[in-house]
């Protein structure tokens, strides 16, 4: 019977979490989605794989992408044939990302995925969850990498903090977005025209009216067009609690919008779970409509809150944007070292971790007269205020990129350093909102991920092209001339402290805008050609290791040609030992016949004397009587 055995799927494990209670099963017939990520199709023969490709500094479209590296079609049939036997429907697929969404009744999922699902209350609320491993099909154990949904926790939080009331903190003070723009001298005659800024949204809403209020307020007509995409159901819904959701919404729009007034942003909302996460990351990379050019998440959580296989397909996730070019901005979290976990350790956020990340870290920034009069990191635990994240990756490892900048190892780990870069989040040097018809002041990384989307959206504007995965860049070259960064020397988040050039706490420094566009400009005639060319040329080296397979096929016609010489050879040697054959075909007994003519009337007595000797000897030997009697006969 098919589908009927099972094997676990590696890296699906969850415990329940941190305070949780489990409180009963949950209801069979509840309706729920379950997302499964499929490996890609086999690759062609001249075909790089996906992190070569990437590696080599190559793009392709979103529509390559989905024709060499998405799922193959049988796959997806497969994974089809498996959710009807098991009373499942299949809602959406996503070639490009490899994700197969499916349908169907709780108590079904239970029975096809053999987990048990239950409901459990935490201090934040309730949601099902799943103990233990999932497991599948042996038919799908070669084909479904990850599965997502069965369990549907709140998976990330959002990286903003709003300021302490003024008459608590007499000393906070707050800028508008151009008010930091300015200081970090963005460049100035671009607006972002005909760029789109991709933002994930995990709950809340914005509303229109709060939007023209806060863009009005700062000169900018008309509002910046927004788009809402819904993903796995969510929508749009402003919850009306400025302490929620909502304000993360708004405060990404806001600095984003006001950096890149032009550009088009479209917010991808989805529920915050692992597979609604996940989906909103995959629909905005491989997004055909819109094709945002850079993407903005300010929310996260610490790596160790997530499972194996959701750390491998969000990284892969994200890696398929930096194939298509798509620089994805991600806020480092609000928790300083520790990443907000109570054992002691130190943790980083997840995504900013993830090397295809662009990690921002936060400061806390002084402006006088419209420049920088002090920069240091963000750092107020003391006051339960929140610090910079940043430190070492237990997950992933070192990058070649970030091999020259003595990134600390965690535990004796070498992983991936974060944040990369930085800019105001502390919440006393906050930004200006307007969120849910009211104005106030906030901070968290959450703002500094959308301050450079927006950045990278005027870079694109000037430059022509999508500056993509930035990275590899970033370290090698851009950070290391004069006048790109404003290094960051003094602060700490907690267990790492700030220093010259690149540290865990606020990565190279704030953007110095105009001097990063001059660096990128004086790039581009470099920068593509590394794309395209050294794409060709990194082709033409792999197509040239198929070119020795015509050395092996020389190599095989010389092999033949000798033994045809050698053939030869044996011949004249028959024709040289005549004589000497007498004396070596008497001892093939039945072998004198072929033998010439001349040789047999000379030696046949001999040769048979010699040859009764022979088979009297054997026939005692053998105890062969009546053979011996034949031989006295003849």
């Amino acid at each position: 019977m098919p589908f009927s055995k099972y094997v676990k799927l590696p890296g699906s494990e969850r415990e329940p979490m941190p305070g949780a209670t489990k409180t009963g099963g949950v209801d069979p017939n509840e309706q729920m989605m379950v997302t499964l990520i499929l490996r890609p199709r086999p690759a062609g023969r001249k075909q790089p794989s996906l992190d070569k490709l990437v590696a080599s500094g190559q793009r392709i479209s979103r529509e390559q992408l989905a024709a060499s590296y998405g799922a193959a079609p049988a796959d997806i049939e497969k994974v089809s044939e498996f959710a009807a036997a098991k009373g499942l429907a299949v809602a959406h697929v996503n070639v490009g990302a490899r994700s197969v969404v499916l349908t169907g009744k709780a108590g079904d999922f239970s029975k096809a995925f053999k987990v048990n699902l239950d409901s459990y209350e935490h201090p934040g609320g309730s949601y099902r969850g799943r103990v233990g491993v999932v497991n599948i099909p042996t038919e799908l154990s070669k084909i479904v990498r990850s599965v997502h949904g069965l369990d549907n926790r709140p998976q990330a939080e959002a990286h903003f903090r709003i300021a302490p009331d003024p008459q608590a903190n007499p000393a906070a003070v707050s800028y508008t977005t151009l008010q930091v723009a300015q200081a970090y001298s963005f460049p100035t005659g671009l607006n972002g025209s005909g760029e789109t800024i991709g933002i994930i949204e995990l709950g809340g809403g914005f509303t229109q009216s709060d939007l023209n209020t806060y863009f009005s307020g700062l000169g900018i007509s008309p509002a910046p067009s927004v788009v809402a995409v819904s993903v796995d159901g969510a929508q749009n819904q402003p919850t009306g609690d400025t302490s929620g959701p909502d304000t993360e919404v708004m405060l990404d729009i806001e600095v984003a919008g006001a950096v890149a007034p032009a550009a088009s942003i479209v917010v991808y909302f989805a529920p915050n779970t692992d597979a609604g996460f996940l989906d909103a990351i995959n629909q905005a990379v491989t997004d055909t409509t819109n094709k945002p050019s850079v993407i903005s998440i300010s929310w996260g959580g610490p790596e160790s809150t997530w499972t194996a296989q959701s750390l491998e397909s969000y990284n892969s996730a994200l890696e398929s944007a930096s194939a298509v070019g798509v620089t994805v901005c991600v806020a480092a979290g609000d928790n300083g070292s520790s990443d907000g976990v109570n054992d002691g350790a130190d943790h980083v956020d997840f995504p900013a971790s993830s090397p295809y990340s662009l990690a921002c870290g936060g400061t806390t920034l002084t402006i006088s007269g419209g420049t920088i009069s002090s920069e240091v990191v963000w750092n107020e635990l003391a006051s339960n205020e929140g610090a910079t994240g940043g430190g070492v990756s237990t997950t992933f490892a070192l990058p070649t990129w970030q091999s020259n900048i003595n990134v600390p190892t965690a535990g004796g780990f070498q992983g991936r350093g974060l944040p990369d870069v930085a800019g105001d989040a502390d919440p006393t040097t906050g930004y200006q909102v307007q969120v849910d018809g009211s104005s106030f002041a906030v901070g968290g990384t959450s703002a500094v991920a959308p301050l450079w989307a927006g950045l990278i959206a005027l870079f694109n504007q000037s430059l022509g092209h999508a500056v993509g995965y930035l990275n590899p860049t970033l370290y090698q070259t851009i950070a290391l001339e004069s006048g790109t960064f404003h290094d960051i020397t003094s602060g700490n988040n907690g267990d790492f402290s700030a220093g010259p050039g690149w540290d865990a706490c606020t990565g190279w420094g704030s953007p110095e805008g105009a001097g990063l566009q001059t660096a990128l400009s004086a790039g581009t005639t470099p920068t593509p050609t590394p794309t395209p060319t050294p794409a060709p040329s990194g082709n033409a080296r792999p197509m040239r290791t198929p070119t020795p397979t015509p050395a092996p096929i020389g190599r095989a016609r010389p092999t033949p040609t000798p033994r045809p010489i050698k053939r030869p050879k044996p011949a004249p040697t028959k024709k040289r030992k005549p004589a000497p054959t007498t004396k070596r075909k008497s001892t093939p007994t039945k072998k004198p016949r072929p033998v010439p003519a001349k040789k047999q009337k000379t030696t046949p007595k001999k040769r048979g004397k010699t040859a009764t000797k022979r088979a009297r000897k054997t026939a005692i030997k053998r105890g062969r009587r009546s053979a011996a009697k034949k031989g006295r006969r003849r």
